[in-house]
């Protein structure tokens, strides 16, 4: 999954490098409020690019004496890094320059060269759209039977979904800032292209708080979904030499790195060869039912003998 996160990355970076300078020169020509927003928009999203490739890489350092479990959880920090500069530099940015040009408008209320405003939002649509395309491709690999939203929501590969996100901000961004350049230039009303960029404001807002809350719950310790839970406790109850056993814990450090500890009662009878072969099969199963599940630890415990032992 790394390397497919890093191909969307890439594809984003490539993309919003070269829209940002065309933006940024658009709205110099133009001093269009909307391609300002757009062009610091275009910015952060290269910026927060550099960021997710930063955690994939050091998510991949092995674990040590002072991180045990390693470093998988450095994704999402820098996810959740991405998310705050998205609210605080793109939509706080663009929020703040449309209301101060709604309130203030410049003297010269006609925005000039606003051909450079259509040539510009149209390539940026057609590149934008071309590295959603290689964001949805990666992300749609690994996609189940549900909704594209719960899917998104439900990823544990913030990287990815974070481009998915990005990108798709960023043509709804453009779409709005076309919209309200074309009203401007067509009605002589200023002020639409100052609400463009207070929309695109708020775009970027609403999107930043929705990564930020699915960040938030890996950062404080998201365990397994229902389904997959469902999927251990099948193999727990299949298991003959399984008496009685309580919830199954769970825990993500990674998109592919989950702990899962489980507190089983076995079959008094049982012999300590016994139990450790049960045990390796329980591990073999849960493994092949959840392939991101790669550590597991079982807590042993024959009722008679009232003897615990940490497998």
């Amino acid at each position: 999954m790394a390397g497919s996160s890093k191909m969307a990355i890439y594809g984003a970076l490539a993309a919003n490098t070269a829209i940002a300078i065309s933006k940024f020169i658009a709205a110099f020509f133009t001093g269009s409020s909307s391609m300002l927003s757009e062009g610091i928009h275009s910015l952060v999203d290269t910026g927060n690019g550099a960021l997710l490739l930063l955690g994939i890489k050091r998510s991949k350092k092995p674990a040590d004496d002072k991180h045990p479990y390693g470093y998988g959880n450095e994704i999402y920090f820098w996810s959740f890094v991405v998310a705050v500069l998205i609210f605080s530099l793109g939509g706080g940015i663009a929020l703040y320059e449309g209301i101060e040009h709604l309130l203030h408008p410049p003297a010269n209320k006609t925005m000039d060269n606003v051909i450079w405003n259509y040539v510009v939002l149209g390539l940026a649509i057609i590149f934008e759209g071309a590295a959603l395309r290689i964001a949805l491709k990666e992300f749609n690999a690994t996609r189940g039977n549900k909704s594209f939203l719960e899917d998104l929501r439900d990823s544990k590969d913030t990287s990815t979904a974070a481009i998915v996100i990005e990108d798709t901000a960023a043509l709804l961004g453009l779409l709005i800032a076309l919209v309200c350049v074309g009203l401007g230039q067509a009605t002589g009303i200023a002020e639409f292209d100052a609400i463009g960029s207070i929309l695109i404001g708020i775009l970027l807002i609403g999107v930043s708080l929705f990564f930020a809350i699915e960040c938030k719950d890996l950062l404080v310790g998201e365990g397994l979904m229902k389904k997959d839970v469902q999927k251990i406790t099948a193999v727990l109850e299949a298991e003959e030499n399984v008496n009685t056993h309580k919830r199954p814990l769970s825990l993500y450090f990674g998109p592919n790195e989950v702990l899962v500890n489980l507190d089983v009662n076995f079959k008094d009878e049982l012999t300590s060869d016994e139990i450790e072969e049960t045990v390796d099969r329980i591990e073999l199963k849960i493994k092949e039912a959840i392939p991101t599940v790669n550590r597991i630890f079982i807590e042993a415990e024959t009722i008679k003998r009232k003897k615990n032992t940490s497998i």
